[in-house]
């Protein structure tokens, strides 16, 4: 009951912000002040605008906004978002573009579980679209799923994403974005030994912590200062009696917002005076620069306390992915078994959540694929949110994960592997040398 009061405590005190910036919009913005016009008045009212929009937003999940794209054919083609698999913790989307033949290119963007929803990877959506079907997993904020559905860990995770490879099938080239690059690396291994058939054609791994031991970060040495009793402690409470899963153990998106925003919170603080200085000057607009950014990176999630757990303990603590001793239901899955699946890792040189040398990692764990069919790149001057959403990601990072693909389309099974004569896709590419 403590934890519950502690979650209804957070709610509140957001829902408080919100309405005493309303409050301040509607009172500033009262016609009686142009008898006695004063800047005070543009400022409040300013605050007040920003303040409401920012607090709403918390508890809002976004929309993903892609109505249509345009296609080779010169026509704009509406886009229907389809709910293929639908599971308690986490749905398979399709974009469904109308009217456009199928394309070659079938692409799983694996969505992050660390806070914020998959439409955060809307720009990621909205550029490959035109060049490929695309499919996104959507994991659901905890806090709507009702105590009966059970537990949520890494290992159900896997499984999530072991069925929806399934279900695409044989053809289906992965994309993996940030926390979810290791665990789609297990679910491929498991698809090795379990239905080798099953498995994707292309493995993308882009900003993961494969080995987090490779090169610290803030986020790796705080897994190592904190006991998982204390982590426990900290951060988990129970969902409130306002939503469908009142009781279940969380931690809760509010909390987690409050963890990234004190990470660069000299930018954030600047950022919020600026945009409330350009609202009062009649600088500002309703669909701004900051306006975009913040509506997505205020749009918390609830993730069960289950999962985050079992990733601290276990992949940055334990080091099960890294070390190559990942089990799922107590079986072993063996990185190694993975034959037949191309492996391409991107990393950021200026990334400060995944640094580069953590993902890399994964050329060297898959010593069952040949050299010919591993690829890196390391993106200069990059970081975290600019190799999947960026610049660095629109005009260097997509074009080669597409060459990449294409350069892998062809089906490759066990007994017929590419020759290591195959044309890299690019010249920076660095070959590893294949296992003995």
């Amino acid at each position: 009951m403590k934890t519950m009061m502690s979650y209804d405590l957070m709610e509140t005190v957001r829902n408080t912000n919100e309405w005493m910036g309303a409050s301040a919009r509607a009172m500033a913005s009262y016609p009686v002040w142009g008898l006695a016009p004063h800047p005070m008045f543009k400022i409040m009212s300013a605050w007040g605008r920003v303040t409401e929009r920012s607090f709403s937003r918390m508890v809002i999940k976004p929309d993903w906004g892609i109505t249509s794209i345009a296609s080779e054919d010169g026509r704009d083609h509406l886009v229907e978002i389809e709910t293929v698999v639908k599971r308690p913790f986490g749905s398979l989307l399709h974009f469904n573009v109308q009217g456009r033949a199928p394309m070659q290119r079938r692409v799983l963007l694996v969505a992050p579980m660390s806070g914020h929803y998959a439409t955060l990877l809307r720009s990621t959506v909205a550029s490959l679209l035109p060049d490929a079907d695309v499919w996104v997993t959507d994991w659901h904020n905890a806090r709507d799923i009702p105590v009966s559905e059970g537990k949520f860990d890494i290992e159900d995770y896997t499984l999530y994403l072991v069925d929806f490879m399934k279900h695409m099938g044989p053809d289906t080239n992965v994309i993996a974005v940030c926390q979810p690059a290791p665990l789609a690396l297990a679910a491929t291994a498991y698809l090795a030994e379990e239905q080798p058939e099953a498995q994707p054609r292309t493995l993308t791994l882009i900003g993961g912590p494969i080995d987090p031991d490779a090169k610290a970060t803030d986020v790796t040495d705080f897994g190592r200062r904190v006991t998982m009793g204390q982590l426990e402690q900290m951060v988990i409470q129970r969902v409130g009696f306002k939503y469908k899963g009142a009781g279940r153990m969380v931690y809760p998106g509010l909390m987690q917002l409050a963890s990234f925003i004190s990470m660069n919170m000299e930018q954030h603080t600047k950022a919020f005076q600026d945009k409330i200085w350009h609202e009062s000057t009649d600088q500002g607009s309703e669909n701004d620069r900051h306006y975009r950014f913040y509506d997505e990176y205020l749009a918390v999630m609830d993730m069960t306390a289950e999962f985050y757990l079992s990733t601290v303990e276990r992949i940055f603590k334990g080091l099960e992915i890294a070390q190559n001793r990942f089990t799922i239901n107590g079986k072993a899955v063996d990185i190694g078994k993975i034959t037949t699946v191309a492996i391409n890792t991107v990393e950021g040189e200026k990334d400060d959540i995944s640094a580069p040398g953590q993902c890399v990692a994964a050329l060297d764990l898959c010593s069952g694929v040949p050299a010919s069919m591993k690829t890196q790149h390391l993106e200069p001057g990059a970081g975290h949110y600019g190799i999947f959403a960026g610049s660095s990601w629109r005009n260097n990072i997509r074009p080669l994960v597409l060459d990449f693909i294409d350069d892998n389309a062809e089906p490759v099974t066990s007994d017929k592997r590419k020759p290591a004569t195959v044309t890299p896709i690019r010249k920076k590419a660095v070959k590893q040398p294949e296992a003995s």
